[in-house]
């Protein structure tokens, strides 16, 4: 492990620039390990954080357009393969939106970075589990395409610690709690038990990783005098219409901290926006979690 000298701001940058995703896995929970033995703390003399810029990743991954990425079918290795890559592009990007909330956002209590820090943890466990998965398919990551939906609402987010845990966690991961569900059901009845065995772990862990999201959303309004109700609504409608899809799992979304009237204000909006058609209509072909 690169010897950071003890600053975990330092730590998460290694972290973000890693492109090969084996040794970013590592890191994490090498440096996840240290963080819990009180090993790495942020410094007081901190510089600011630098411009946002594209994570690490392997040379050879193509990333295309959400609309580019094919639709999987899982009759077959392969297609199930393209599916499973798909997710665990999804936890890489995890893995990286972790680190970034804990190396962006400053002056914040030592219990956001505990969050984050075993946020990555988790979503790098996430990622070797759909790995393993990849490999039983005859495939590894980057073998396929992928697009940068969520690490694009990343950026946008990078100047303001409150558009960005309304909007990754509480949005986009979120969604990933409305569509998990469809998706192991697909996967059990193509004969991938396996598969669904993970994803079943992902989404028990998940609702953990968006209740950090509303958390830490409801800190930043309480800290700007902000109503998190209205200011929500305001910020879904500003950055975020296009991923509004039902339905909505309204059991996951109230533990992982939604209360019932954000959720009825969800359901409106999204049939506002238009709803696409349900995953069930695809029979075994199923979209990317976050395609729009």
């Amino acid at each position: 492990m690169p010897d950071v000298g003890g600053d975990l701001l330092r730590a998460a940058q290694q972290c973000l620039a890693e492109a090969d995703p084996l040794r970013k896995v590592a890191l994490t929970q090498a440096y996840a390990a240290a963080f819990r033995r009180g090993a790495l703390k942020v410094p007081a003399d901190a510089a600011p954080p630098a411009p946002i810029r594209m994570p690490g990743r392997p040379a050879h991954l193509q990333l295309v357009l959400p609309r580019e990425v094919p639709r999987r079918r899982l009759g077959s290795s392969a297609g199930r393969a393209a599916f499973i890559h798909a997710i665990a592009h999804i936890e890489l990007n995890a893995i990286d939106l972790a680190w970034d909330a804990v190396y962006r956002f400053r002056g914040l209590p030592a219990a956001f970075h505990a969050d984050w820090v075993s946020c990555a943890d988790d979503e790098s466990r996430h990622f070797m589990l759909l790995r393993e998965r990849l490999l039983a398919n005859g495939h590894d990551y980057a073998d396929f395409p992928a697009h940068n939906g969520l690490w694009q609402m990343c950026e946008k987010t990078a100047h303001d610690g409150l558009a960005r845990m309304a909007l990754v966690p509480r949005v986009l991961e979120a969604r990933g709690l409305d569509v998990t569900p469809l998706m192991m059901e697909k996967l059990r009845a193509a004969g991938d038990d396996e598969t669904a065995d993970v994803l079943e772990i992902i989404l028990r862990e998940e609702v953990a990783h968006v209740a950090a999201g509303s958390r830490w959303y409801r800190w930043y309004c309480e800290k700007e005098g902000v109503e998190p109700r209205s200011r929500f609504k305001e910020l879904l409608q500003e950055y975020a219409g296009g991923y509004l899809h039902g339905p909505f799992n309204i059991e996951a979304r109230l533990l992982a901290g939604f209360d019932a009237d954000e959720l009825a204000n969800l359901i409106e909006q999204a049939d506002h926006v238009g709803k696409p058609a349900a995953l069930a209509e695809h029979g075994s072909a199923l979209p990317d979690p976050l395609s729009r």
